[in-house]
């Protein structure tokens, strides 16, 4: 999956979630197939000039907001932060156990 895919996904997801709108009441809004958006937002498709219009429109976004990083990088910043978090927890765990054998 290409990084420009990642971005577009990442930011379809934000900006239908700030607007209230599950996968399916998107598609229902652009007259497509809710496995169609499945498939953008885990960058397994592109969508076409046209249809990347009508999902822009319908998120209220300008076409070219889809590919903004703001969201992207928000999003890998949290990945990170509950990796790190998992991680230590892990490590707590693994000392507190060593210490009771």
């Amino acid at each position: 999956m290409t990084e420009l895919r990642k971005i577009l996904g990442t930011n379809m997801r934000v900006y239908r979630a700030e607007l209230g709108y599950s996968q399916a009441k998107l598609a229902e809004i652009i007259n497509t197939a809710t496995n169609y958006i499945t498939q953008i937002e885990n960058g397994k498709r592109f969508p076409t000039d046209t249809m990347l219009e009508k999902i822009a429109s319908a998120l209220r976004k300008k076409a070219h907001e889809l590919f903004s990083v703001i969201n992207y990088e928000k999003k890998i910043e949290r990945d990170w932060q509950t990796q790190l978090l998992i991680d230590l927890e892990h490590f707590i765990h693994d000392k507190i156990t060593a210490r009771k054998e």
